[in-house]
Formats: C-alpha cells, structure tokens, sequence
C-alpha cells in the first residue's frame, strides 16, 4: 500500500492476500501490521510473547465467515523493535507505551479497513483494549479472551514484586529476566503434557513449531520491569468504571495464567456484558479443541454483527 512500507509474513494458514507493514509509534518504536482484506473486519490484539502469524488459522476463519482482519505485533515481540540487547527478554517501560501503539495501528487501520472495526483482544492484549477503552477509543465491540486484568500471584509475591521493582530500577537491575524465569520460559520449552496453553495437540504443535521454526517470534520471560508495569496498570484499570462499549468475555475454568476473579469481577461490573465459561480449556480460547474455539468464535461474530450493521 502507498505510504506503507512492506515487512515480511510468512505463510501461517492464513488466506491468500495478506500483506504486513512495518508502522511507526509516536515515539519511533517500530512495529509490525499485517492486514488481510474484506468488506469488514476486526482488529486482533495479542497477548504477551504473541506475533501475527500465530493467529493466521483465526484469520483464515475470519475470512470464511465474511470479514477481514488486522493483527499486530507490539514493541518488544514478534518482529517489532525489542527494547534490550537481551530479545528475549520481554521488557517495557511502562504500559503506556503500548498505547502508542495502538494510537499508530488506529491511524493506519482507518486507510486500511475503513469503516466500524471491532476488536478481539487476548490476554495482555486485553489489558492494553481496556485501557484504549479508558482513554475514549469507541470500537463497536470488544471480545475479550482471558483478558490480562489480574495475574494469580500469591500476596506475599505481588507485595514482594511492588517493592522490589522500583529498588531494582534505581540500581539499574529491573532490565533482568523476573524471578522464575528466563530466556527459554513458555512455549519453547513446553512439552505439550506440561503445557498451560491448550488442551489441543495440534494447536499446541502448530504454535510450537512457528517459533522454533523462526528464532525472532520468540520471547522468553518478562523482566522485573515489565512485571512492575503489568502490576501497576492492573491496579490502575481495576476502579475505573466500565466503558459503554459492548462486550463479550472468554474464560477456560484451568487457566492458570491470568486471575479468575479480576475477569469475573470486571464482567460483572460491564452492563450488558457476557462472561462465558469453558470447562476444561486453558488460557488460549482461540487455539483450544474445536468445541471451544468454534463456540468462543461464534459468540464473538455474533456481538460484531449486532453492532457493526
């Protein structure tokens, strides 16, 4: 497209057509864009550690049912700017970055797929919608699947990280991977029995093999940094009244990655909003068995249709 420079996409299932672009946030971080045509279409916003072409079987359904679809790679993942020597070290400053990119994806996406664009909004990407939400950004609808609203850590751990973080950025340490984690944590080194994703076999397989088949999608662990900053945009999001946007939220009942009771306690909160849950599944609602997937899809179109005309 004129004005937009071409970025690689590598083949994901996805149809035919699909093209990326590299995009430029208010402050020159890079990122990637990747856009696939239709008469209408959604905006798909991923979580911590994702890249575009892990979604290129949710495009590829997308397309069936009739819209086109815009997926984003944020700073610090996928083939976006990563901010340390360290790439696989997920950092970032503070979260109000990510908001400048969304800033840019909204500007490109009005030339790109005019007209209302609803958006699907995974795990961290769920955090990063609801704060675009609070800053007035009016979609039609949002899906939320396992949005990022709370993390299940332990009191005495989410204390611990509230007080550490802050010392450690004084000394200059908070760049370093969090406690537990590294440069191999998640789905690199995930067996598919051990796994906290997907009860799937061959989701699972087909994500695990995009990253090891491609060294730069990968992400390992989060840095303090980054965990200081999820903790403070979880705690500053939780009061703020529910915007008047439709919604729909997704929940699998043995997710172990984000917390239950923020997701419910915010649905709750949301007038008009459904909270739906999965018996069994995990945290990636749109890579679970077909039953699951198919249904969270469904439920999902459903919401957009009512609200995009």
């Amino acid at each position: 497209m004129a004005g937009l420079t071409p970025a690689p996409l590598a083949e994901c299932g996805a149809p035919d057509g699909g093209r990326a672009y590299w995009v430029k946030a208010a402050d020159g971080v890079q990122i990637r864009l990747a856009h696939w045509p239709g008469a209408r279409h959604v905006l798909i916003l991923p979580g911590r550690t994702e890249y575009i072409e892990k979604y290129g079987e949710l495009v590829r359904d997308l397309g069936a049912a009739g819209w086109g679809a815009l997926v984003v790679d944020w700073r610090g993942q996928g083939l976006a700017d990563r901010a340390l020597s360290d790439p696989l070290c997920g950092h970032i400053g503070d979260f109000a970055e990510f908001q400048r990119d969304l800033d840019a994806v909204l500007a490109v996406a009005g030339t790109l797929a005019p007209g209302p664009l609803p958006w699907i909004a995974h795990s961290m990407g769920g955090c990063i919608a609801l704060r675009g939400l609070m800053r007035g950004k009016t979609p039609p609808a949002v899906a939320f699947s396992a949005p990022m609203l709370g993390l299940p850590l332990p009191p005495v751990q989410a204390a611990l990280l509230r007080f550490v973080t802050p010392l450690a950025r004084l000394v200059g340490a908070d760049t370093g991977y969090a406690p537990t984690t590294g440069p191999t944590y998640g789905l690199t080194s995930m067996g598919f029995d051990d796994n906290n994703l997907t009860t799937d076999r061959a989701q699972f397989d087909r994500m695990k093999a995009q990253v090891l088949g491609d060294a730069r999608l990968s992400l390992g662990g989060p840095s303090l940094r980054w965990m200081g900053a999820a903790l403070r945009e979880i705690a500053a999001l939780a009061p703020l009244p529910a915007p008047a946007v439709p919604a729909l939220f997704g929940l699998g009942s043995d997710d172990t990655i984000v917390a239950h009771p923020a997701i419910r306690h915010r649905a709750d909160g949301w007038p008009g909003a459904a909270l739906i849950d999965y018996p069994g599944a995990r945290h990636e609602l749109l890579m679970e068995r077909p039953e699951v997937r198919d249904d969270f899809l469904a439920r999902t179109l459903h919401l957009f249709e009512r609200h995009t005309g």
